[in-house]
């Protein structure tokens, strides 16, 4: 008789993020998931040979990038304090490299330099 074991739905997620990437469907990918998968992830993607970045949230949670190395390259220049202390121009990159639809990215951008200008 087989053992059925499940596999947490962070986990599910996390891999069909690795499948998109190693598709080419996405050049690279944010994921925010529980600390306690980031041993699993990291052991899968150095396996499979994928460039990442892990960036704490707090004490249960992280920010996982990875995708190809030039990208994860540029986002160790640019993740060097929390997703939401990211400059507009930062933050714009950031949404573009992830593949986010550029037309919102741009209304983003603008709304947070005006909220910038408003608060200073």
């Amino acid at each position: 008789m087989a053992i059925e074991r499940k596999v947490p739905g962070e986990i599910r997620i996390f891999l069909n993020h690795v499948y998109e990437f190693k598709k080419g469907i996405r050049n690279m990918v944010l994921y925010t998931m529980n600390k306690e998968h980031e041993a699993f992830a990291i052991q899968r993607l150095e396996k499979q040979n994928i460039s990442y970045l892990i960036q704490e949230v707090n004490t249960n949670k992280i920010n996982l990038f990875f995708g190809k190395a030039e990208c994860m390259e540029a986002i160790r220049h640019i993740i060097i304090r929390p997703l939401n202390h990211l400059t507009p121009e930062e933050d714009f990159i950031l949404g573009t490299m992830l593949g986010y639809d550029i037309c919102q990215q741009c209304k983003r951008y603008c709304s947070k330099k005006e909220n910038i200008k408003i608060a200073g």
